[in-house]
């Protein structure tokens, strides 16, 4: 499932806009825009962040990770089975494992990563039938937007027009 039109719903839309929003704050701080944001299923938000890798000095400090953290805290529990999330940039391997381990119910991603995205692009990782939770998946919503706010950030670090 990587159609931006399958399983797409306006309040998937609304959430990645709040996951968009997040990925801007990451700006503030130098770190690469990404934001990813937790909703349960009734559409309460659980957990939001955003790339903390350069402020917190931690690798681990991707959007994902550090949502899931808070929306673990929130509902009181690492199982986060009636939730989604929601992130700007399809999960490299490590938030895709996490993704898994948390069991989300559904991962909807912005942006594709040819370079280092595990939904599909260089693993599947969220797929993999060796694994004991595999999420829904719709990736590509709002992704042109997602692809934008990273080719802004990389554009000048790179020598590139933003």
């Amino acid at each position: 499932m990587t159609s931006a039109s399958y399983g797409v719903r306006q309040a998937d839309v609304d959430a990645m806009r709040a996951a968009l929003a997040e990925a801007r704050l990451a700006l503030d701080h130098g770190d690469v825009p990404i934001g990813a944001v937790v909703v349960s299923a009734s559409g309460e938000v659980l957990g939001r962040a955003h790339n903390e890798r350069e402020v917190r000095g931690d690798p681990t400090a991707h959007a994902e990770v550090l949502a899931l953290r808070e929306a673990a805290v929130v509902v009181g529990s690492w199982r986060l089975t009636d939730c989604s999330l929601f992130v700007t940039l399809e999960p490299c391997t490590m938030c895709a494992g996490a993704v898994v381990l948390s069991r989300v119910a559904r991962l909807i991603y912005g942006a594709v990563d040819p370079k280092a995205g595990a939904v599909g692009s260089l693993w599947d990782v969220v797929r993999d039938p060796r694994l004991n939770h595999r999420p829904a998946v719709v990736g590509g919503v709002l992704a042109e937007e997602s692809a934008t706010l990273l080719r802004s950030f990389f554009g000048p670090h790179r020598g590139l027009p933003g």
